[in-house]
C-alpha cells in the first residue's frame, strides 16, 4: 500500500508539473498572438512528439519528457546587418550566432515579415518573454495564499506543548539538568503542557511570534500569564530571568547558531495546523520570495555539500537544491505520511507551488538562454535607442541577441552540469521529509 500511494503522489506531482509547464508557455503564447507575432509551435515537453494538432497558424502538441517546454516564435533574432542572414563562418563563436540567427527564420513564410519577434517594440517583446514566468508567480501566488487560507499550515503555537524543568543556555546543546541549575520560570510558575497562553501581562494573545517577543524583551521582570486550562482560564505569575538563547528570525524561527541574551520562561510550544488571514498568508508569501532569492543567491555556495553528498559520504541538507526528480520523490513520500487526507493535499499543492515560483525567480536571471535574458537584451535595446534619440544620433537599430548567443551555450552548459549534479543526488541521497 506504501508503494502505490508513494506512485501516486509522483503521478500526482507529474500532473503538477505539466499543467505548471503548460501554464508557462500559455503566457508567452498568448501575448505574442496578442502582440501578432507568429507562433508555429507551443510544446509542452521535450524529446519525440506523443500528440500534437495544429489550430491556426499553431502546432500545440505533447512531448515525450515531461522536463520542460516552449513555444517557437519566428524571427526572435534580427538579419545580419546586410539584412540576410549571413553564409556560416569557421569561427565556431560565429557559427553559433548564424545557427540561431538561422532557427530564427527557417519558417519564415509570405506576409511573415510584419510578424516576427524582433521588429516588435522593446516593451512589447519585454511583455512577451516576462508573461511565462509571471504565469508561473501567479499560480504560485493563488495556491500559496489558498492553502494558508484554507487548509491552514503547520505553525507554532500558544499552547504549552512541553515545560522545561531547568535554566540551560542553548549553546551548552545538553538537555539533562544538573544540580546547580536553576528551575525554569515556567515550572516554577506551575505552567504546565496542554496550556494555551491567551494573554501576556493582560494584553491578548493568539500568535506565537508575538509572545515570543514579548517574553524576550522583559528580562528579569514579573508577568502576568493568563493561560486556559480546562476550559476556566487561570492567571500565573512567573519571573523571567535573563538567559542565553536561540536568535530568533522575527516569524517566530530561530537562526540556526546564531544566539542573544533575552528574557526566558522555559516552554516549548505546541506545532499545530492553524488557518492564516489574508494579512498573514501576505506575510508569509512575502518571506517566502525573499528566501527564494536569498537561495538562488547562495546556490553556488551550495554546490561543494551538493557534490559531497552525491559522490562522498556527506548529508544531504534540508536547503539543498533539488531538482524534478527530487521533488517527485518528495511528492511520492507526502501520500505515504500518516497525516489526513486533507493535509497530504495541502502539502502537494505547497510542493507545486513552491516549483512555481523557483521557476519564476530562476527564469528572471538576465542570461541567455532564460528569459530573463531576452528581457534585458530588449531593455538594453530601449535604452540606446532613446539615448541615441536624445543625443540626435541615428537610430542603432534592434539589439542583436544573436551575438550573446555562445555566452548562452555556456550558461546552457554551466546548468546542465549542475542539473546532472542534483538528479545524481536527488538518486542517491535524495531530501527526505518526516
Amino acid at each position: 500500500m506504501t508503494t502505490l500511494m508513494m506512485i501516486l503522489g509522483i503521478v500526482v506531482f507529474a500532473v503538477g508539473l505539466l499543467i505548471s509547464i503548460a501554464w508557462h508557455e500559455l503566457g508567452h503564447l498568448s501575448t505574442a498572438k496578442l502582440f501578432g507575432i507568429r507562433v508555429p509551435q507551443y510544446m509542452v515537453g521535450f524529446g519525440p512528439t506523443i500528440w500534437s494538432r495544429k489550430k491556426g497558424d499553431t502546432e500545440y502538441g505533447v512531448k515525450a519528457v515531461p522536463l520542460g517546454g516552449y513555444i517557437r516564435m519566428i524571427g526572435m533574432f534580427p538579419p545580419g546587418p546586410d539584412g540576410r542572414i549571413e553564409a556560416r563562418s569557421t569561427s565556431p563563436f560565429r557559427g553559433m550566432i548564424e545557427d540561431a540567427r538561422s532557427a530564427a527564420f527557417e519558417e519564415l513564410q509570405p506576409g511573415d515579415e510584419t510578424r516576427l519577434f524582433y521588429t516588435r517594440k522593446p516593451w512589447k517583446r519585454v511583455i512577451v518573454m516576462f508573461a511565462g514566468p509571471f504565469m508561473n508567480l501567479v499560480l504560485a501566488v493563488a495556491i500559496f495564499l489558498g492553502v494558508m487560507m484554507t487548509f491552514g499550515v503547520q505553525t507554532q503555537t500558544t499552547t504549552v506543548g512541553k515545560v522545561s524543568d531547568c535554566v540551560i543556555q542553548q549553546s551548552e546543546n545538553r538537555s539533562k539538568c544538573a544540580t546547580s541549575d536553576q528551575a525554569a520560570p515556567a515550572k516554577a510558575a506551575g505552567l504546565k503542557g496542554g496550556d494555551k497562553i491567551v494573554a501576556f501581562n493582560g494584553k491578548a494573545i493568539d500568535d506565537w511570534a508575538a509572545l515570543q517577543s514579548d517574553i524576550r524583551s522583559n528580562p528579569g521582570k514579573d508577568v502576568t500569564l493568563t493561560v486556559e486550562r480546562g476550559g476556566q482560564k487561570v492567571d500565573l505569575t512567573a519571573h523571567l530571568i535573563k538567559n542565553q538563547v536561540s536568535k530568533t528570525d522575527g516569524n517566530g524561527g530561530y537562526v540556526e547558531g546564531k544566539y542573544v541574551y533575552a528574557g526566558f520562561l522555559g516552554f516549548t510550544p505546541a506545532s499545530g495546523i492553524v488557518q492564516q488571514s489574508f494579512g498573514q498568508s501576505v506575510n508569509r508569501m512575502g518571506d517566502m520570495m525573499q528566501n527564494g532569492v536569498e537561495s538562488l543567491v547562495s546556490l553556488p555556495a551550495k554546490i561543494p555539500d551538493l557534490w559531497n553528498a552525491a559522490f562522498g559520504d556527506g548529508p544531504r541538507k534540508a536547503d539543498s537544491p533539488m531538482g524534478v526528480v527530487g521533488a517527485a520523490r518528495i511528492g511520492g513520500d507526502v501520500f505515504t505520511l500518516d497525516i489526513p487526507a486533507s493535509q497530504q493535499v495541502a502539502m502537494m499543492l505547497l510542493l507545486v507551488a513552491g516549483f512555481n515560483l523557483s521557476l519564476f525567480l530562476f527564469n528572471m536571471l538576465p542570461l541567455l538562454p532564460l528569459d530573463g535574458g531576452h528581457i534585458a537584451g530588449a531593455l538594453w535595446e530601449s535604452l540606446r535607442r532613446n539615448a541615441a534619440k536624445v543625443l540626435r544620433r541615428p537610430d542603432p537599430g534592434p539589439f542583436d541577441v544573436a551575438k550573446l548567443m555562445p555566452v548562452a551555450y555556456v550558461v546552457a552548459g554551466i546548468f546542465v552540469c549542475f542539473t546532472i549534479l542534483v538528479l545524481i543526488a536527488d538518486v542517491v541521497n535524495p531530501v527526505k521529509i518526516s
